[in-house]
């Protein structure tokens, strides 16, 4: 059965902030991001999940690439993957994959990451190609994981299909037996959880460029750590990712727009629910 995401639906998801609040109200996400000329894609995940709203972000990269996230996201907090803490009960939400590699190390990286009783966790772009290499992962994964694969990556987890619509059939009989969400971006982005599934209406084709999944990735993570539950937090960050995309065709063409602008629309994507 198929859902609309409209603005009513979508605001009536969205928590206020009460004024009588903190950083540690608003949780704190981790984004295991970034690796050696892929650093953009932490930078644009990590200036996202502050955008969205985490209480507090922390990026975890190459201990050689950390001076980057320092200086491109001074609001976010650095820690290596070489050093990873013991354990990870500090942390709300957990973004795995823009731009992190898939090579062993981080094959292992994954694997602690996902031991350590992880958490209100989403899946993307590397780390869903570690998950199609290592099938046997899908047992560490917590309960309403949401995975944010595009038609290639999906292919790669699910076997090969002729079009959306087959992925999509796919996505309902799996999360029927599995207990995880899948977000199958693209031209209407669809969500699917426990057989059911949710069109996003809002975006553009000026979504169709590198990086525009990082963002989506680092928003979803921020909704996760204000634990927001996983289904909602999906919705709310499509629905939001598309709409500031919208929003940023009142200054840029499809052509010129840029995954950073989608940021820096994030705020105005809010405000107009309010409205």
């Amino acid at each position: 059965m198929a859902t609309e995401l409209i603005k009513k639906f979508i605001a009536a998801l969205v928590k206020p902030r009460k004024a009588n609040t903190d950083k540690t109200d608003f949780g704190h996400a981790l984004l295991i991001a970034g690796n050696t000329g892929k650093m953009g894609a932490a930078i644009l995940a990590a200036k996202a999940c502050v955008r969205c709203g985490a209480g507090l972000t922390t990026v975890c990269v190459p201990q050689k690439e950390a001076a980057i996230i320092q200086i491109a996201v001074p609001e976010a907090m650095v820690i290596s993957r070489e050093n990873l803490p013991a354990d990870f009960e500090k942390f709300s939400s957990f973004g795995v994959g823009p731009g992190m590699g898939f090579d062993k190390d981080e094959e292992e990286t994954f694997c602690r990451i996902f031991s350590g009783k992880t958490t209100a966790a989403v899946i993307d772009a590397d780390a869903i190609s570690i998950l199609a290499k290592h099938k046997e992962y899908w047992k560490i994964l917590p309960r309403q994981t949401i995975l944010t694969p595009h038609a290639g990556e999906f292919d790669r987890l699910f076997g090969l299909n002729k079009n959306r619509e087959q992925r999509l059939l796919r996505a309902i009989k799996f999360t029927e037996s599995q207990d995880c969400i899948i977000v199958l971006k693209g031209h209407e982005t669809t969500i699917v959880s426990n057989g059911k599934y949710f069109i996003n209406k809002t975006g553009n084709a000026g979504l169709a460029k590198g990086g525009s999944g990082d963002v989506l990735t680092g928003m979803i993570s921020a909704l996760l750590a204000q634990a927001y539950e996983p289904l909602d937090a999906a919705c709310i960050a499509v629905y939001l990712h598309g709409n500031a995309a919208d929003i940023t065709l009142g200054k840029q063409s499809l052509e010129s727009m840029m995954a950073s602008d989608v940021i820096e629309n994030i705020g105005a994507a809010f405000i107009a629910l309010k409205k």
